[in-house]
């Protein structure tokens, strides 16, 4: 007699996830970050302020996530990348897409004009013709210094220099003096701050010229130590401040959406209008150079042609009559 066969098991049927599903994820995750980067941890590798130093290029996640729904023909991925792309646009689109307000009664321009600047005349001459009255300059050699005060004097013959920092106005300026931002872990001598009062038509205005410490980018993550440190110091002595109207120019080395800056951000308030990236100079990918005010607003800014330096000038507009509702 032969033994009866059981029967096949039926096969286990595992879920498939529609197609898309993969690019729909990206697409809510490239938004969360959009509309929260501050959920990103600072460590390890301060990974936070990374993130938020590169936050407008998170942007280009929604066409990408786009057309590989289209090529997959995948409405949920297709549909997912709306989200980011309307996220962008309610943070980014402001800046981008509406222009540059230069409604300011103020032209000022901060540039970093780079200590290996071969052509210092040149660079001067770029930004007299910017239409500023009040100038800040970040990175001055003593072999430099004699070229800019010479082609910058004509249209700014008031000027004040600090270390490495200097500051040119067609204002009288008093009360000059050194700020001292200088990190504990940097023993060499280092003067990279400035702070002096302009005698505008519209009152006394002061003025901060800052460079904070450089950022790296390695296999450990972006290294900023030096530059959060400094950046506390500077937000301290613009608190203490006692003059209400502020405007701080300075080379940041970071964006105003980096968690590193956000001791200045709680005191000054940032352009409202324009991107100006400004740094590398061939190819900006973000705007470490600012302009920061306090009982000012500063309408917007905008990048303008390059000089002999790895930073780009950036010419921002000021309404002293005007202020940012905190």
């Amino acid at each position: 007699m032969r033994p009866a066969h059981s029967a096949a098991p039926t096969p286990r049927r595992w879920y498939r996830p529609a197609r898309g599903t993969t690019e729909a994820v990206l697409a809510v995750v490239a938004a969360g970050l959009l509309a929260a980067p501050r959920l990103v941890p600072n460590t390890p590798g301060r990974m936070g302020s990374l993130t938020e130093t590169l936050l407008p290029w998170l942007g280009l996640v929604a066409p990408v996530l786009l057309c590989a729904g289209l090529l997959r023909r995948a409405p949920v991925a297709v549909a997912a990348a709306v989200l980011p792309a309307v996220v962008w646009g309610f943070r980014f689109g402001g800046l981008f897409l509406n222009g540059t307000d230069a409604s300011g009664d103020l032209v000022v321009v901060q540039h970093n004009v780079s200590d290996e600047n071969a052509d210092p005349a040149g660079t001067a001459a770029a930004l007299n013709r910017g239409g500023a009255r009040i100038v800040a300059l970040e990175e001055l050699t003593p072999q430099a210094l004699p070229v800019y005060e010479e082609v910058l004097a004509p249209r700014f013959p008031h000027h004040a220099v600090s270390g490495t920092v200097g500051l040119w106005s067609a204002f009288p300026l008093t009360d000059v003096r050194p700020v001292d931002i200088r990190p504990e872990g940097i023993t060499e001598a280092w003067n990279r701050g400035l702070r002096a009062t302009a005698r505008t038509p519209d009152g006394d205005l002061a003025v901060y010229v800052a460079h904070l410490p450089s950022v790296r980018l390695g296999g450990a993550g972006l290294r900023s130590g030096l530059r959060d440190e400094s950046a506390v110091l500077l937000a301290a002595a613009v608190h203490d401040e006692p003059l209400d109207r502020v405007l701080l120019l300075g080379d940041l080395n970071g964006t105003v959406d980096d968690r590193g800056l956000g001791p200045l951000r709680a005191d000054l308030d940032g352009p409202a209008s324009g991107a100006a990236f400004s740094w590398p100079a061939a190819f900006p990918v973000a705007r470490i150079d600012q302009v920061l005010a306090r009982s000012a607003r500063v309408t917007g800014i905008r990048s303008l042609p390059g000089t002999g330096s790895d930073h780009l000038p950036v010419a921002a507009y000021v309404d002293l009559r005007r202020t940012d509702a905190r």
